[in-house]
């Protein structure tokens, strides 16, 4: 006989099952009601459903166990009025769905409770399998009645939720799914690690013998008539056990690095999950919401299997939900329309997730009518925020300035307030969830075609991806997710007007501010050419941050700031850096903040300004940088490179291929040539060869080869080519790679 804690796990275990089961169930009746031919979903929703009844059986759940019979029984006379291909029969496909539903309520609420709850709707439950079992019997023995089965097209659910209601919310998370592989890795490499540590003593041991050899020549040297013979013969054994030392030493090192970078790694995919578990819900609540406001739409979902940070994943569930709604009540329009606009009668709403330059990119776009910006600016005005926006009266907005709106709490261009719109909640939503993770929200829309929101999020919370800069003299991280660009802006082309520093960037001013008053630090006497610059913005709006150097791009393990500190400003977190150093990661959102707040009272001071060169001395010409030409047939690749590179004041060069970068070669003038391998055209190793072929100067100028393939054959296939040194993108490291340029062709200006 099983006893209390075996009874709870097993309820434990029902009700995650159950949760999975749901979710199948509305995926495959979904699809059903689509495609009632679709035999994979038909027996995807019978599995399901049996599945439910049996589990229900083994915890001794009658009552769920006679609902899920009914279910069965009710999808089997549904799929049998459609074998010939008709469409499944509306009552059936809507009544199913209310069962699902009720059996979500359950799901959703605290395990403990499970069967208290339950019985406190037996009623109610014994009455909807009454239902099914009616409907099941009607199916079965169909009489003459007006109309006949309703169509396939169900209306809204009756469950009395709001349309899009949840169906499919996981329970608060007590355990972590592990993969069973995963587990035997990770408790491997634990292993591995328990056996390495087990080294250190002998290495300690030997130490120790190192020392007593040593003493012995303390004591030999300090003898009246030392004995040089065995003084050197001594010195020649401590030579040789030391560097026998170090190099179990460094082996070990190596080895010890190899398993917690693996280790790391593997914890790491355990808490990633694919991004479709976190979308359970969205497939009904864009089929009962379409159909509550007589629309039709088609959801599309790609990268279902991108792995997501199971904190984030969980954090993506209210916005993603809001931004659907958003899409279908305001983006899509109605079949009549859509007819007049010459679309498709049925609306696509299509979700996309994938790893993108160290990010997760998230894209919800709908082909609607785009964001009527006349109605923007007109509630805008309303509500007197266009002077706010456009900074000043006399300009008028901008679209970004506009579309910024939208993200603004409260704002709506409902004219009524409905269940569904008029309170001005849902993109603010994923706007406030998108910062809180150190992420970014653009907005993208074309009248007529559609409205596109792009989330640009951390892979995962723990180690995120960072700019290094330098200031007051100490370095600060900044999560690349925050910032826009960084620049290297010539002082030539700053603007001082009454007492503001600009920048004309993309054919607008950026405001320019000094960073290190921001973090209490004393600002610099004189300023370095080219200026660094980090540019961030906030709703539309755009700074410039200037520091002093730029030190490159990390990923780093962020760590909260110790409770005892308090609110440290401007601070988000701490980190350690790969030399064990300390490093303070800033915080965007506050930063503009204060930075926003410091303009309104005109606390901002002002750059210093550029003095010029005494008229006793000649003038100084300023040195051309070297220029760097970046060869990759990715355009992330080049982008990122170029930026770390134009961040230390190397002016940039870029080619997709060996091919374009032997023409520019010829027309342009540059000191290094950094280049991928796999390329079309032309790889790297042939690029290489084919420079060396050439006349000086081109024939001796300095190749760096960055490539995923980094393993000894390649590098030794490059250096043979001719290359001057070879570096691997796998934990591309901005700082080595600036290092390796150094040392081949020098500091940015010469």
């Amino acid at each position: 006989m099983s006893g209390p804690d075996e009874q709870n796990s097993n309820l434990a275990l029902f009700v995650e099952e159950l949760g999975d089961q749901l979710s199948l169930l509305n995926g495959a009746l979904l699809d059903l009601e689509a495609d009632s031919a679709s035999s994979g979903s038909r027996d995807s929703l019978m599995r399901a459903a049996h599945t439910v009844k049996g589990a229900a059986r083994m915890v001794g759940l009658t009552i769920l166990e006679r609902l899920a019979h009914a279910i069965e029984d009710l999808v089997l006379a549904a799929l049998a009025t459609a074998a010939d291909g008709a469409a499944l029969p509306g009552e059936a496909v809507a009544l199913l769905f209310r069962a699902f539903d009720q059996l979500e309520q359950f799901h959703s609420g605290p395990c403990e409770t499970f069967p208290e709850r339950l019985q406190g709707e037996a009623e109610a439950l014994a009455a909807l399998e009454g239902e099914l079992q009616a409907l099941t019997l009607g199916l079965q023995n169909p009489s003459p009645r007006a109309g006949g089965l309703p169509g396939s097209i169900a209306g809204p659910p009756s469950s009395g939720a709001a349309p899009g209601a949840s169906a499919g919310v996981p329970p608060a998370e007590r355990t972590v799914k592990l993969d069973a592989l995963q587990l035997n890795r990770i408790a491997a490499l634990a292993g591995e690690s328990m056996v390495a540590a087990r080294w250190l003593q002998p290495f300690a041991d030997g130490l120790q013998q190192l020392r007593s050899r040593q003493r012995e020549v303390t004591e030999l040297i300090s003898a009246n008539d030392p004995p040089l013979d065995l003084i050197r013969e001594k010195e020649r054994q401590c030579q040789l056990l030391l560097q026998q030392q170090i190099e179990e030493l460094e082996a070990f090192t190596r080895r010890s690095n190899t398993i917690a970078h693996r280790l790391y790694g593997e914890v790491l995919n355990a808490n990633m999950r694919p991004f479709h578990e976190g979308l359970s819900a969205l497939p009904r609540l864009v089929r009962d919401l379409a159909a509550s406001l007589g629309k039709r739409v088609r959801l599309e979902i790609v990268g279902r299997n991108t792995l997501v940070d199971r904190d984030i994943l969980r954090r993506l569930e209210a916005p993603v939900t809001h931004a659907v709604r958003n899409a279908i009540d305001h983006g899509l329009e109605t079949p009549e329309e859509r007819r007049r606009a010459g679309k498709p009668e049925q609306g696509t709403l299509r979700i996309e997730a994938l790893h993108r330059g160290g990010m997760l990119s998230i894209t919800i776009r709908d082909d609607g009518a785009g964001v009527n910006l006349e109605a923007v600016r007109q509630r805008a005005q309303e509500r007197g925020l266009l002077t706010a926006v456009g900074d000043g009266a006399e300009r008028d907005p901008s679209e970004n300035d506009l579309m910024a709106l939208l993200l603004r709490p409260g704002f709506s261009t409902a004219v009524q307030v409905s269940e569904l719109s008029g309170r001005g909640v849902g993109l603010d939503v994923v706007d406030t969830m998108a910062r809180e993770v150190g992420g970014s929200l653009r907005l993208q829309s074309v009248a007529g075609t559609g409205l596109s929101l792009h989330l640009q999020l951390p892979l995962t919370l723990s180690v995120v991806r960072t700019l290094l800069v330098q200031i007051g003299g100490e370095p600060y991280a900044l999560p690349l997710a925050r910032l826009d660009q960084i620049v290297a802006a010539p002082l030539t082309a700053i603007d001082r007007h009454e007492g503001r520093s600009t920048l004309l960037l993309d054919g607008r001013a950026i405001g320019l501010i000094q960073a290190q008053p921001l973090l209490g630090r004393p600002c610099p006497a004189t300023l370095s050419d080219p200026l660094p610059v980090m540019v961030l913005s906030d709703q539309g709006k755009a700074y410039g941050l200037v520091v002093e150097r730029f030190l490159g791009e990390q990923d780093l393990v962020v760590r909260p700031l110790d409770p005892r500190l308090g609110t440290v400003p401007c601070i988000a977190s701490a980190a350690l850096m790969g030399d064990g150093a300390p490093i303070l990661v800033l915080d965007a959102g506050v930063l503009l903040q204060v930075v926003q707040e410091r303009l309104e009272i005109g606390d901002v001071a002002p750059l210093p300004p550029v003095s010029a060169p005494a008229t006793t001395e000649p003038a100084m010409v300023a040195s051309e940088p070297q220029r760097v030409l970046v060869v990759d047939d990715s355009r992330m690749v080049r982008e990122s490179v170029g930026r770390t590179l134009e961040g230390q004041g190397y002016g940039v060069e870029k080619a997709a291929d060996g091919e374009e970068a032997l023409a520019l070669l010829q027309r342009r003038r540059v000191s290094l040539v950094l280049s991928d391998v796999e390329m079309p055209k032309l790889d790297g190793f042939a690029l290489v060869r084919r420079l060396r072929e050439l006349p000086e100067p081109l024939g001796s100028l300095p190749v760096l080869i960055l490539s995923s393939r980094d393993s000894e054959a390649d590098r030794l296939e490059g250096l043979r080519a001719g290359a001057d040194g070879y570096l691997g993108k796998t934990g591309f490291d901005g700082r080595v790679l600036l290092e390796a340029v150094h040392d081949l062709i020098g500091p940015a200006c010469v």
